[in-house]
């Protein structure tokens, strides 16, 4: 009897311990906060939903904006790579690297950040992302120490530590997931910790960890608010519902920014405004057509009175101060009479006088899709279609949801595409070249397919030295710039938005959009 009380007490002992210690867990994530009326509180108009909170999934909210998890890799504003988590790594031979940790980091549950929680964020994000899979090309990981971790391609792969700098190889700790590996709530070792997601509202909250590594942090605590919509954004900043946003109307910015308590800082981004052509399309498989479309659009007209200075006219899908960067391509610029030639050479004239092209019995119509969450993409479409009417081309532009276009694309069911895209989410010129231009790259849309081009890539990504490298990418970057598969059209500018009172804002031009940092603070 005395043995079964004894056992019967030591399980309550156990159970209150594993309760307090769990209770501890999901605690690790409340803000410790006694006066409301101080809280130094950030609140965020995100231009996208928030639709997921999982680093391994999503690459928008998680890693940048809420700054729950960081990633082993940073980048300086050059684009040239930085310790995050990882202080140092190097290449053993061709497919071998070694990655060493820093050693005073922590989760938000307060446990030690290892290689073997290195080992299990990797061989997750791997397993659940295809993009990460593809990127890192990874055959095994191998806990060297607790601070030591070894990482072997499967083939010579010189980006992968240019790839860990991708938001959705951010590290988590295991006890952020179940049984299944679904996550529960992302446990990291960011400036800012997990407090609460709702799903139904599209909001997230997160609370300051005054135990991060890197240093003070400024904010006690950020609610993030998914709002897709421009207007509803600039509203939401001018009612003062939010106190920093991104991309409201740009034909707004300069009337906000003359608001007493709100300024508009703009800046240029690593992404490109460009259309994609559908060259399964016989009207616009032949390249004359697609340098006639090139150099009927007014870029310079269009970075003025379009995005409202918001941006630049674009040459090739790099900016020009990329340290890769192909420099001596220059925007198309507008020529109707050198486009008018190169449509009469295709065959396309316009034989009856309406004003459109004939070719074989067929009008030279097009369609032209793109959505509305970035502020500039509508009147850019009006704009493009009102050009390409001079030059005997009538298009048609067609405001969508995303998820829309990208369906009529699955169904070949589209001619032209218009959207930004980022060009640095990985610091390498193989993330764009070989995902947008070589024959089975994951986002060549338009079905593009040049031996020479696959051959150049493929080369480039078997050279270690860089300057030979970028030498072979440029040739990519070259004859892309003459066939025009895709056309760009201007380097994307995002507008920053934010109440006067929010100090310390930095703009990152590596982040997807924006990035808040964790200096930034409230002035009461």
């Amino acid at each position: 009897m005395y043995r079964k009380k004894a056992g019967s007490f030591l399980l309550m002992a156990v159970l209150m311990v594993v309760t307090m210690a769990i209770s501890g867990c999901l605690d690790s994530g409340k803000a410790d906060i006694s006066n409301e009326s101080d809280v130094k509180e950030l609140t965020i108009g995100e231009m996208w939903d928030i639709e997921s909170i999982d680093p391994a999934e999503d690459m928008k909210v998680i890693c940048e904006k809420a700054l729950v998890v960081e990633t082993l890799v940073t980048t300086n504003e050059d684009f040239s790579l930085a310790p995050g988590l990882a202080t140092s790594w190097q290449q053993l031979d061709n497919n071998t690297w070694e990655f060493n940790l820093r050693k005073d980091v922590k989760f938000h549950d307060g446990t030690n950040m290892t290689a073997k929680d290195v080992k299990f964020s990797l061989d997750r994000a791997i397993s659940r992302n295809v993009n990460v899979a593809s990127m890192l090309n990874v055959k095994s990981i191998e806990v060297k120490d607790n601070y030591t971790l070894l990482i072997k391609t499967a083939n010579f792969n010189s980006i992968l530590p240019a790839v860990l700098h991708y938001p959705c190889t951010a590290i988590i700790n295991r006890n952020s997931v179940d049984e299944n590996g679904n996550l529960v709530k992302p446990i990291g070792t960011g400036p800012y910790m997990f407090e609460s997601f709702d799903e139904q509202t599209n909001v997230l909250t997160v609370v300051k960890n005054k135990n991060w590594w890197g240093g003070k942090v400024g904010l006690d605590r950020m609610v993030i608010k998914g709002m897709p919509d421009p207007n509803t954004r600039a509203i939401a900043i001018e009612s003062g519902e939010i106190d920093f946003t991104v991309d409201v109307p740009y034909s707004e910015t300069d009337r906000i920014d003359a608001l007493e308590d709100i300024n508009v800082e703009k800046h240029v981004e690593p992404r490109v405004y460009k259309i994609d052509v559908n060259l399964a399309k016989d009207k616009l498989k032949d390249t004359r057509v697609r340098q006639a479309i090139s150099y009927a659009i007014d870029r310079d007209s269009i970075v003025k009175n379009v995005l409202y200075n918001v941006g630049e006219p674009a040459a090739g899908p790099f900016l020009p101060n990329m340290v890769w960067a192909n420099k001596d391509l220059e925007p198309y610029k507008q020529d109707y009479k050198k486009a008018d030639s190169l449509l009469t050479e295709a065959g396309w004239i316009d034989t009856d006088g309406d004003g459109i092209r004939e070719k074989d019995g067929q009008k030279l119509e097009l369609n032209l899709m793109t959505f509305s969450t970035r502020p500039g993409l509508p009147p850019m479409a009006e704009a493009i279609a009102a050009q390409l009417s001079k030059i005997g081309i009538k298009v048609t532009p067609e405001v969508l949801e995303y998820g829309n276009i990208l369906e009529r694309q699955k169904e070949g069911n589209w001619d032209l595409s218009l959207a930004p895209f980022a060009i640095a989410m990985v610091p390498d010129p193989e993330f764009v070249l070989t995902n947008w231009y070589s024959t089975n790259g994951t986002d060549n849309k338009p079905g593009y397919s040049n031996p020479e081009v696959d051959k150049l890539i493929e080369e480039a990504n078997g050279i270690t030295n860089q300057e030979e490298r970028y030498a072979k990418f440029n040739e990519v970057e070259k004859i892309v710039y003459e066939e025009q598969p895709m056309i760009l059209v201007a380097y994307y500018g995002c507008a920053i938005v934010k109440k006067d009172k929010v100090k310390g804002y930095t703009f990152d031009p590596t982040a997807h959009d924006y990035r808040i940092n964790a200096g930034m603070y409230i002035e009461k």
